[in-house]
């Protein structure tokens, strides 16, 4: 079957416009990465705000975009507890904002906390000893997964894997999805650059299978609340995949999972 070429065109250029954004501030780090981590969270804050809170759609993002940015600047100076905490307030003042202008309070405060508690971990997971190679990490096997599970998808079809809200993923795509997360996770441990120390190939190919399976969670978790609020997609920032939280919604549970695993293996001492 021939693929999409002019979608597929779309995603290749965005990618090639986003990508070094990022890698450039994941290799800087320190106040780089936590302006990349920012600027993203705005961004995000005014997809929500336009997903969520019609009504009242700048008010809403200007409420949830206070408190990501304020978790973030508190994450980056090295208080990960504190920034948590402010994460929780954050939703709860948000969330009694917008009540306040007549939209749904709990969606405000949702916001708040599906946002921000990514981008907590995405400060210090990238504030580690090894962080630049665990970032790689995170980034490679998240975009490989993504990249495949579309690949994939589109060539050989076949059954839908939740046609209630996502009714073009398939189950060819999610396998396809896995092979290139394990792949990609045992590559980059495999390669003498970034340094991941101690960590060994078979547990980068765990890793990277853990990071495809929170990747297409979350993007099939995003398909959910877009079917909730009665959206095709976030926004149209980006063109070929819609809004920025179309495009980060796996990274944003694979972070979760690849910081849980650094601290596991942490715990076990094999890093």
């Amino acid at each position: 079957m021939a693929f999409r070429a002019r979608d597929i065109g779309l995603r290749a250029a965005s990618a090639l416009v986003l990508a070094p954004a990022a890698i450039l501030a994941t290799w800087g780090g320190g106040w780089w990465f936590a302006a990349l981590i920012a600027a993203a969270c705005i961004l995000l804050a005014r997809e929500w705000a336009l997903m969520s809170a019609r009504g009242a759609q700048r008010m809403v993002w200007g409420a949830v975009a206070a408190a990501l940015v304020a978790v973030v600047l508190i994450a980056h100076v090295g208080h990960v507890p504190a920034a948590l905490i402010t994460l929780v307030f954050g939703a709860a003042l948000a969330g009694a904002f917008a009540r306040r202008l007549g939209q749904q309070g709990l969606d405000a405060a949702y916001g708040v906390l599906y946002l921000g508690w990514p981008a907590i971990l995405f400060i210090w997971l990238r504030g580690q000893p090894d962080g630049l190679g665990w970032t790689v990490l995170l980034f490679m096997t998240a975009w490989s997964a993504d990249v495949l599970a579309y690949l994939v998808g589109t060539l050989l079809k076949g059954p839908k894997l939740w046609p209630r809200f996502s009714p073009n993923k398939t189950w060819s795509g999610f396998i396809g999805g896995l092979i290139g997360g394990l792949a990609a996770g045992a590559l980059v441990t495999a390669s003498p650059w970034p340094d991941l120390g101690t960590l060994s190939v078979v547990w980068g190919a765990a890793l990277g299978l853990a990071g495809a399976i929170a990747t297409m969670a979350g993007d099939l978790w995003e398909s959910a609340l877009k079917r909730r609020y009665g959206v095709k997609d976030s926004g149209d920032l980006i063109p070929g995949h819609g809004g920025l939280l179309d495009r980060v919604d796996g990274l944003m549970f694979a972070v979760v999972v690849i910081a849980a695993g650094h601290v596991l293996l942490q715990w076990m001492g094999v890093i």
